[in-house]
């Protein structure tokens, strides 16, 4: 599990690096500016899963999960800790459900 590395966007301009997703799934940041880019190479559709670890009343919140279309991709944010961050390491666990030519940036506005 690698830990993606948040790139900040700035007046002056960003042009993110995109890091390959990693089969045992990745970490990142999380803030209420921060998201995440997903994208997706393959002829097949892919499931992000983003681990929740907020309850409400006891109960567990549902993980959050998006689908990125075939040859499209996807924003996903913004990552909001109350809901996404781990009481462990401070990050949000992400998974994937095929990370063949998927490519993710955590970004911050």
């Amino acid at each position: 599990m690698a830990t993606l590395t948040t790139q900040a966007i700035a007046l002056a301009g960003l042009n993110p690096t995109y890091s390959p997703a990693t089969g045992g799934g990745d970490k990142c940041e999380v803030g209420d500016r921060n998201f995440l880019h997903v994208k997706n190479g393959a002829g097949s559709p892919v499931t992000v899963t983003l681990t929740a670890t907020a309850s409400v009343r006891g109960q567990a919140v549902s993980n959050l999960t998006v689908s990125v279309p075939a040859s499209g991709e996807r924003m996903i944010g913004p990552l909001q800790p109350d809901l996404l961050q781990s009481p462990v390491d401070s990050l949000c666990a992400i998974g994937y459900s095929s990370a063949t030519s998927v490519t993710v940036a955590s970004l911050r506005i």
